[in-house]
């Protein structure tokens, strides 16, 4: 388990941050593009992308999808694109609208739950409406679990025929409102991901402060990583992240300490069970 090769993931914008708190925290379409691109230079293979408005405000434009979907398959060949289907300041009637551009992947919150200030809302009819979007796609959802009982909603949609085996699950933990950054906790929603979906492959997303932590877990108990602006803005407490690609290094250079690798764009595919790029 140890050699797995560990694929890299890289949020880059998420829908709140601003230039205000991390001047690199890409905007506009372009600037996503360029991030993405020395982020996958730095050994990223997956990249997690919310859009942003003029205002920088969150957005469903499907065509700012589309047009960052085209330049990072122009400047990042074999790189996985995953949109964001998520909820913040959008409404629930439009977090799917830019499916039918067919990216890789894309997000699945598979349940509903308390954000600060917030509440974070997936009904189940919306959760049905988006996984039957990225079936007539062919698009395979990195399942979103902010709490143990999305993960049993995850197996109880594989038997309805809404997911395709094998599927992916992304473990977010660090935030108030949703699972602590623990270590005993993450090892039991692994030990419960093997039983119910025993083929199925796992990220690890630690939020804020605890992204490291949970890029260390993760290597540590054979899963993958993801990093990135969108959760933490910060390298360390002395000072913010100079970009994403800095903070995507820092995950490279950690896999050495696991005797693991980092996942070539090929490997990650295979893992994930996707298509071979061309």
């Amino acid at each position: 388990m140890m050699s797995k090769p560990c694929i890299i993931s890289v949020a880059i914008t998420g829908s709140l941050p601003q230039k205000k708190d991390n001047p690199a925290v890409p905007i506009s379409v372009s600037e996503q593009i360029e991030s993405t691109q020395e982020a996958f230079e730095a050994g990223a293979t997956i990249v997690h992308v919310h859009v942003r408005g003029d205002q920088g405000q969150s957005s469903s434009d499907p065509e700012r999808f589309l047009a960052f979907k085209n330049g990072i398959n122009k400047h990042c060949p074999g790189m996985i694109v995953q949109f964001s289907t998520g909820g913040r300041g959008r409404e629930s009637e439009l977090r799917g609208g830019m499916l039918h551009h067919r990216p890789e992947m894309a997000s699945l919150s598979t349940g509903s739950v308390n954000f600060p200030g917030m509440i974070y809302e997936n009904h189940p009819l919306l959760i049905d409406e988006l996984a039957k979007k990225m079936l007539e796609y062919d698009i395979k959802p990195e399942i979103e679990a902010f709490d143990l009982s999305m993960l049993y909603n995850v197996e109880k949609m594989v038997k309805q025929g809404l997911l395709k085996s094998p599927v992916h699950v992304q473990f977010i933990m660090g935030m108030p409102g949703i699972l602590p950054a623990n270590k005993e906790v993450l090892k039991f929603q692994i030990e419960q991901l093997n039983k119910v979906l025993p083929d199925a492959t796992w990220t690890a997303a630690g939020i804020g402060r605890h992204q490291l932590t949970l890029n260390n877990w993760a290597l540590e108990l054979g899963g993958h990583c993801r990093t990135g602006l969108e959760d933490n803005l910060r390298f360390d407490k002395d000072r913010l992240a100079s970009s994403n690609a800095e903070l995507v290094t820092r995950v490279a250079e950690l896999t050495t300490e696991y005797g693991r690798t980092v996942a070539t764009p090929a490997q990650a595919r295979e893992i994930l069970s996707l298509p071979a790029s061309h």
